[in-house]
């Protein structure tokens, strides 16, 4: 039975096995040739040998180079070393990271003497039994703490038939919707206020659909679809209202979500966490209160699962709650998720226009760039104006 092994698209798939257990092979079988860096021949690269230990430091600044090269240009990349040790495999989840991409560990480990017996009819490795039993032994004892280190998805390999019968899948990341064309309604947060929600989005020509007298989903007939941009919750009088209504159009894919600070809070609220209850969680944690158990636990599962941005037609339109800087679209990381969250801080204000919050980034939309809420204008970083989304305000893309 065929064992498929998922990548998404965009990672750094770290090859694990002591040397003899077929990563090479294994790198040719399932990805392109320019995919692979191997420090094999990075060795022969700086040492016109491959087998030249001497040259292993180099080998490994020129990997690195490499690799990073790639993953800055947004190309799966595939290290092909032995990668037993923890100080090893420690560098690469670092250069991972650099760059915004998931780590993921593909590990053979195949039994000792069949490795020592694959050495063994190659001249070119000549190693001693205490070479291989070394290596086998860091392996064995990285095998458990491989996801703490930080691998995003970690593959075991246990048997010449089960590498055998391997399929790589490339999966897409859950923020690349790059085949979901417009026409989308970009709308702001929202917080709380449903009335004036459902007012919008009657406006825009939603069919809203009703379950016992409350909102619980909308429609386009031709066919848009919204996009919210996060903060859907606190401050207004009706936080569950707003929920339920982007809730039931998420589930029938007349919206998307992306999730906003207000969103993050509230998911450490309701699972307990130390919080500070400032601007307006109070009010939505009091509302919640009131609903039955069930609709929290869902409110729970929804927010939490909410992603930091999402790429949307063919990468014309990016949408996220404070803003993202180029170079962090369709990539995924703490560092993304933050920016997203929260933008760039910057500290300023801009007096002249009124604004009187902390610029943090800016989102650009089919309307244009806009940075803040809680003003009837401001003005961005690039000097330009547009109306500000403090109450539910809708940016129409056609895709």
């Amino acid at each position: 039975m065929t064992k498929e092994l998922t990548v998404p698209e965009l990672s750094l798939v770290v090859l694990i096995g002591v040397t003899g257990s077929g990563k090479s092979t294994f790198g040719r079988a399932h990805f392109l040739p320019t995919e692979v860096i191997s420090s094999d021949f990075c060795r022969a690269l700086v040492a016109d040998d491959e087998n030249d230990q001497a040259a292993t430091p180099d080998a490994f600044a020129v990997l690195d180079f490499i690799a990073g090269k790639r993953l800055a240009a947004g190309r799966l990349t595939v290290v092909d070393a032995t990668n037993v040790q923890p100080e090893a495999r420690k560098k690469l989840v670092a250069l991972a990271r650099e760059h915004d991409v998931l780590p993921v560990a593909i590990v053979l480990d195949l039994p000792e003497r069949l490795c020592a017996d694959r050495n063994a009819s190659r001249p070119d490795r000549q190693f001693g039994p205490h070479v291989l039993r070394r290596q086998r032994d860091q392996l064995r004892r990285s095998l458990r703490g491989l996801g703490k280190e930080g691998f995003r998805n970690v593959h075991l390999l246990r048997s010449e038939e089960e590498i055998a019968d391997v399929q790589i899948v490339r999966t897409k990341l859950f923020n690349d919707l790059r085949d979901q064309t417009g026409p989308f309604d970009v709308i702001g947060d929202v917080h709380g206020c449903r009335a004036e929600l459902e007012s919008l989005l009657e406006k825009l020509g939603y069919t809203l659909a009703y379950d016992d007298g409350r909102a619980v989903g909308a429609h386009h007939p031709a066919g848009r679809r919204a996009v919210f941009v996060g903060d859907l919750v606190d401050r207004g009088p009706d936080t569950p209202g707003v929920l339920r209504l982007v809730m039931g159009m998420v589930a029938a894919g007349d919206a998307y979500c992306v999730s906003g600070n207000h969103e993050a809070k509230l998911v450490r609220a309701l699972r307990g966490k130390n919080v500070r209850v400032t601007h307006g969680l109070a009010e939505s944690l009091e509302q919640l209160a009131a609903e039955p158990e069930d609709f929290r636990a869902a409110v729970e599962k929804f927010t939490d699962g909410l992603i930091s941005h999402y790429v949307l037609d063919d990468g014309r339109l990016v949408v996220s709650h404070a803003g993202l800087v180029e170079r962090y679209q369709g990539r995924a990381s703490g560092r993304v998720r933050s920016f997203c969250l929260y933008g760039e801080t910057t500290g300023e204000t801009d007096e002249s226009s009124g604004c009187r919050c902390g610029i943090r980034g800016r989102t650009t939309t089919a309307a244009g760039p806009w940075c803040c809420t809680g003003t009837p204008r401001c003005r961005t970083r690039s000097g330009s104006t547009t109306p500000c989304a403090w109450t539910p305000a809708a940016f129409s893309a056609a895709g």
